[in-house]
């Protein structure tokens, strides 16, 4: 299976320039899944949340975004996740989308959302949710995600091979615990980031790049630099994410002791 990120800038508030973008740098390459960063189709920081909301779309597919998505999925085969803001009856959401030549195959939420996110997002309401894409069961979470061990052990519990990760991360962190979470559950993860610099809301964010590809093992199967455009593909058997021996005598998952967690 070939996975892979493509870490860019997304121009703020500007979805049909990121979705040139994406189409262009995808038209020529062959994958099975990529990963797209954190709010791909918008960019990250509103001063009006009636904006954001104006450039928000549904999650059934059928804003341009999602669907142009769709239509690069099919051309390619292929399954690409992408942060998008999801304009929802309950308000707007930070979400992923999963999507296929068939169109919406899972939806995100963004449960842990990171400081002034808070004044434009509700927070996730619809769990860790696990989806299956050519017989490989894959989840999703995004960015500030990685601070909560739960929302990858979660996901890893219901199945998950892989965990793709869309990102907007200003923290120099987040790289270096992505290999713990991977290591911990035995899975492989995929951390899309983006590069470039935001203003609004009061603040000033430089993102930091380095997206990654981590094995089940901890491994850095490739990570891209601090800056700049990249599109990487590495080949993977998702099988390996199946086997849970962390030695000869312990098992990741059978080993757990849930009844010892209680507070």
């Amino acid at each position: 299976m070939k996975i892979g990120f493509f870490q860019f800038q997304p121009r703020h508030g500007d979805p049909a320039a990121n979705l040139d973008l994406i189409t262009n740098v995808l038209s020529d390459s062959q994958f099975d899944l990529v990963v797209l960063p954190e709010l791909a189709s918008t960019g990250y920081l509103f001063d009006d949340p009636r904006e954001l909301e104006a450039l928000s779309e549904p999650s059934s597919g059928s804003g341009s975004f999602l669907s142009s998505l769709i239509e690069i999925a099919m051309r390619h085969r292929a399954c690409i996740v992408s942060g998008f803001s999801e304009r929802a009856p309950e308000g707007v959401f930070n979400s992923a989308a999963a999507l296929d030549g068939n169109g919406v195959l899972c939806v995100y939420r963004k449960v842990h959302l990171f400081n002034t996110e808070k004044e434009l997002f509700q927070p996730g309401n619809n769990g860790f949710p696990v989806f299956y894409f050519n017989q490989v069961c894959i989840g999703m979470m995004i960015c500030f995600d990685w601070v909560f061990p739960e929302s990858a052990r979660s996901l890893a519990l219901k199945g998950a091979q892989i965990i793709c990760h869309p990102a907007n991360l200003v923290l120099p962190l987040c790289q270096n615990a992505m290999v713990v979470r991977s290591l911990e559950n035995a899975v492989f993860s995929i951390t899309a980031n983006r590069v470039g610099s935001e203003t609004g809301q009061g603040l000033s964010l430089r993102f930091t790049g380095k997206s990654q590809i981590i094995s089940p093992k901890g491994e850095v199967l490739t990570r891209a630099a601090e800056d700049g455009q990249s599109l990487t593909f590495v080949d993977i058997d998702p099988q390996n994410a199946l086997d849970k021996r962390f030695s000869p005598g312990n098992d990741l998952f059978s080993d757990r002791q849930p009844g010892q967690y209680t507070l």
